[in-house]
C-alpha cells in the first residue's frame, strides 16, 4: 500500500449527519488505510457521503485537507481515480462483476492509488462469487469501498474481506437540526425532517417541495380508503403510485439544471457535444428509480405508524378486556408486518405495481 496519510480534516464529512461513530471510523481509516472497506446501513444514512469523503482523503495529496483540487473533484465524484460502480439492472449482474474486476486493476491516472467505489452491494447475490478474489487482494494501489443497505448471507464471505463501518439510522431530530442551520425555518425543518425519512437528499428538495404533505396525508388515508373490495385496493395502489411519479418532479427539475450546466460549460470550451451526458444521464435515471423507490418506502413508512397507533389502542383496549381488544391487536400486528414486508420488498427492487397490489388486498382482507 501506498505511505499512510495525516488525519483527514473534519470538513470533509460535512454531508454525513448524525454518525458520529461512522466518521471517527473514517477518519482513522484514512490515516492507515486497508484494501477494502464495507460501508452498511439504511438508505439514506449518509452512506455514500462518507464513501465519497474517505476517497477524497484516500486521493488528497494531504490527506484529506478539504479545500484542494483533488478533494473538491473527489467529492463531486469527477476525479479520474475515484471510480463510482453503478448497477447496470435491478442487481448488481455478473458482468457488472468482471467490469469491477477488470476496472481494479488500472493504475492511478493521478494518485497514488486509485478508489474503487461500489454502490448497492448488497445486491450482489449472484456476482459475489466473481467479486471476492478482487475485493481480497486488489492490487496495491486499489482501495475497495463497497456500500451496502444490508448484509445478506450472500456477502458473508465479502464481508470478512473488509471493515466494516455501520451506518445508523439518522433520526429526525439531526435532520432538522441540519436543515435549521442551513436557515430553514424550526417547524418547517421538523416537518421536512419526518418527510424525509432521515435522508439528507430527500430533505434538501422536500424543503421547497410544496406537494409533499398532500402526498403524505394521501398515504395516511388509505385505511379508510379501503373498503374490502379489489376494485378499492387497486384503486388505491395505482393512486399511490401515481403520487411517487409525481414526486419525482423536483429531482428531475434539478437533473435538468445540471444537464443544462453541462451543456453551458461545453459550449464555453468549443465542444462540440457534452462530454459525458450519456453517462450523466444514465446516473439520472438511477437516481430517480432510487428517488421513487424512497418515495414509496416513507409512504409506507407513514402508512405504518398509521397501524402501529392502531396497534397500540388495541393493546390497550386487550389490557382493559374490552370485547374484541385481542382481536384487534392481532389484526394490527398483521398489518404492521404486511407493510414492513412490503417495503422490505421494494428495497430489493421488487416490481412496484406487484407488491403494492398484493399489499392492498392483504390490507383490504383485514379491514374491520
Amino acid at each position: 500500500m501506498p505511505p499512510s496519510a495525516p488525519t483527514p480534516v473534519a470538513a470533509l464529512f460535512d454531508e454525513v449527519v448524525g454518525q458520529p461513530r461512522a466518521v471517527a471510523q473514517l477518519t482513522a481509516a484514512a490515516r492507515r488505510p486497508v484494501h477494502a472497506y464495507l460501508l452498511h446501513g439504511p438508505p439514506g444514512s449518509g452512506k455514500r457521503a462518507g464513501a465519497r469523503a474517505l476517497a477524497a482523503a484516500l486521493l488528497c495529496p494531504e490527506g484529506g485537507c478539504g479545500v484542494c483540487n483533488t478533494c473538491r473533484r473527489a467529492l463531486a465524484g469527477t476525479h479520474p481515480d475515484l471510480v463510482v460502480v453503478e448497477r447496470s439492472g435491478a442487481s448488481l449482474s455478473v458482468a457488472d462483476a468482471q467490469s469491477i474486476v477488470t476496472r481494479a486493476q488500472r493504475r492511478p491516472l493521478e494518485a497514488l492509488r486509485q478508489v474503487l467505489m461500489v454502490t448497492d452491494v448488497h445486491l450482489a447475490r449472484e456476482s459475489a462469487p466473481a467479486l471476492l478474489k478482487t475485493v481480497e487482494e486488489p492490487p496495491p494501489s486499489t482501495v475497495f469501498v463497497l456500500v451496502a443497505d444490508d448484509l445478506p448471507p450472500s456477502l458473508t464471505t465479502i464481508v470478512s474481506r473488509c471493515v466494516q463501518v455501520a451506518f445508523d439510522p439518522v433520526s429526525p431530530d439531526a435532520v432538522a437540526g441540519w436543515l435549521v442551520a442551513r436557515g430553514v425555518e424550526p417547524e418547517h425543518a421538523e416537518s421536512v425532517a419526518r418527510a424525509s425519512g432521515g435522508r439528507l437528499d430527500r430533505a434538501r428538495l422536500l424543503v421547497s417541495d410544496s406537494g409533499f404533505v398532500a402526498r403524505q396525508e394521501q398515504w395516511r388515508s388509505v385505511p379508510h380508503r379501503l373498503d374490502g373490495s379489489g376494485a378499492a385496493a387497486a384503486g388505491v395502489a395505482s393512486e399511490l403510485l401515481e403520487s411517487a411519479e409525481t414526486a419525482l418532479e423536483p429531482l428531475r427539475d434539478q437533473h435538468a439544471q445540471e444537464l443544462a450546466a453541462l451543456a453551458e460549460q461545453a459550449e464555453a470550451a468549443g465542444a462540440k457535444a457534452v462530454p459525458g451526458r450519456r453517462q450523466v444521464e444514465e446516473g439520472h435515471k438511477r437516481e430517480e428509480r432510487r428517488w421513487r423507490t424512497d418515495d414509496l418506502r416513507f409512504g409506507l413508512a407513514t402508512l405504518s405508524e398509521v397501524y402501529r397507533d392502531r396497534l397500540v389502542a388495541a393493546t390497550e383496549g386487550e389490557a382493559a378486556a374490552s370485547p374484541g381488544g385481542a382481536a384487534d391487536s392481532r389484526r394490527a400486528v398483521h398489518l404492521v408486518e404486511a407493510v414492513r414486508e412490503a417495503s422490505i420488498a421494494l428495497g430489493r427492487n421488487a416490481n412496484e405495481l406487484l407488491v403494492m397490489d398484493a399489499l392492498m388486498v392483504e390490507l383490504s382482507e383485514l379491514v374491520d
